[in-house]
């Protein structure tokens, strides 16, 4: 094996290259001086490591915190290097428990094989499909035997499974722990045995789960991986987590106009994290970015406007990106309605005595996901009704055609009686 005194300048500038790219955004790498004695021994025979994501199709709708991840997978790709993309279709019939308080529900083989299929199209906005070898974990996981299965489970004490923190944590509160999610971290670590990865990235949340696939590897003689844990992006409320259940993503296959409207909301002290972690901006420009941004040299509204800019092309191309920009100015900077506003055709039997109330007409409109996200909206003061802001949860309206309903800064609809 090479060692570093041994490389030519030019390999040892690589090398410092390389790893400079992967320590962007990065929260731990465990350990790191494997990784550069990895990316050494790359950079002098030629031969591209293989990087290991796991996906659990449980979610498939991606949004911007997913793809923090797949951002850091593209980069390997763009340093030479070969991602192992595995879709847990065996994995995904149990269901990670990580940070789960209890039992998670098994998915049948339909429902994986769809969510699959969502993933393939989004994923591929970000990584380079020729550099990226598919796999679905039933290929090795599921021709196993007991005898097997036994084997594998012996790797491994109950010991250190209690180590995970949600665990502990329910062993400590007497809720179930099921034996089979015992098996969730072994079949994922059995991944990295099957693939002979050399590096495999996640969440921080995911750790244990990813030092398992090291642990295996070594049982079964192969070559230990490296792992790599990427930060957990807060969302657009700028203290939890990104989450569909909590209202504070961006979608990356939701409308130009929602993405750019929703990226203008992130808070100004989060922008140079979502720049790093989230776009492909060049490592010189985010520092001057973030220098301009503490020197006053750069306005927050011009960067967040050119993030959310950056976000619309990414994901539905430069036009779409200048038309969501032009939409933003007109309707909100300029505080005039936009022009095209779809029209809902609202029928005379979703009324009663001629009038609908105001919670029922934002989820018929498909301008609230349920009553519950309605009520919020209308508590946080952001629906009108031809620009008159509704309070009264129990409101019943008396619908005109052609009413201008609006939720939120991004979301409107023109009425039409049916």
């Amino acid at each position: 094996m090479a060692k570093w005194e041994e490389l030519t300048a030019e390999q040892q500038q690589e090398v410092e290259r390389q790893l400079s790219w992967i320590r962007r955004g990065v929260v731990e790498i465990v350990p790191e001086d494997e990784l550069k004695q990895k990316i050494i021994g790359s950079v002098v025979t030629g031969k591209p490591l293989k990087v290991k994501l796991g996906l659990d199709p449980s979610a498939p709708d991606i949004h911007i915190g997913h793809t923090v991840v797949l951002h850091k997978l593209r980069q390997f790709q763009q340093l030479g290097h070969q991602v192992q993309l595995i879709i847990g279709d065996f994995t995904g019939r149990i269901g990670d428990p990580t940070g789960k308080s209890e039992t998670r529900k098994q998915l049948t083989e339909e429902d994986v094989k769809r969510n699959a299929e969502t993933y393939q199209k989004q994923i591929y906005k970000i990584l380079d499909a020729d550099k990226t070898q598919l796999y679905y974990n039933s290929e090795w996981l599921g021709p196993m035997s007991f005898v097997d299965v036994v084997q594998l489970s012996a790797k491994v004490t109950v010991a250190r499974m209690m180590e995970r923190d949600d665990f502990s944590k329910r062993y400590a509160t007497g809720q179930a722990i099921h034996v089979h999610e015992f098996f969730y971290p072994l079949m994922q670590g059995y991944d990295s045995v099957a693939l002979k990865s050399d590096v495999e990235l996640g969440g921080t949340d995911q750790k244990f789960n990813l030092l398992m696939g090291r642990t295996l590897q070594k049982e079964y003689g192969v070559t230990a991986q490296v792992t790599i844990m990427t930060p957990l992006l807060e969302g657009l409320d700028g203290v939890n987590k990104m989450s569909k259940s909590l209202g504070n993503y961006i979608g990356i296959d939701e409308e130009p106009n929602q993405i750019y409207g929703k990226a203008m909301s992130i808070p100004d002290e989060l922008m140079p994290k979502y720049y790093e972690l989230a776009t492909s901006m060049s490592n010189e420009d985010l520092k001057l970015l973030q220098e301009g941004l503490l020197d006053g040299k750069v306005h927050p509204r011009d960067a967040k406007m050119q993030l959310a800019r950056t976000f619309v092309s990414m994901y539905h191309g430069e036009q779409a990106a200048s038309e969501a920009q032009q939409h933003f100015v007109t309707v909100f900077q300029q505080r005039a309605l936009p022009e095209d506003i779809e029209e809902f055709v609202v029928a005379a039997d979703a009324m009663e005595d001629g009038q609908i109330g105001i919670i029922k007409l934002l989820v018929t409109l498909g301008l609230s996901a349920s009553n519950s996200e309605a009520r919020r909206s209308i508590q946080q003061g952001g629906v009108k009704i031809n620009e008159q802001k509704i309070e009264d949860l129990n409101i019943n309206l008396t619908l005109q055609e052609d009413d201008i309903i609006q939720v939120g800064k991004r979301k409107f609809a023109k009425i039409k009686l049916g």
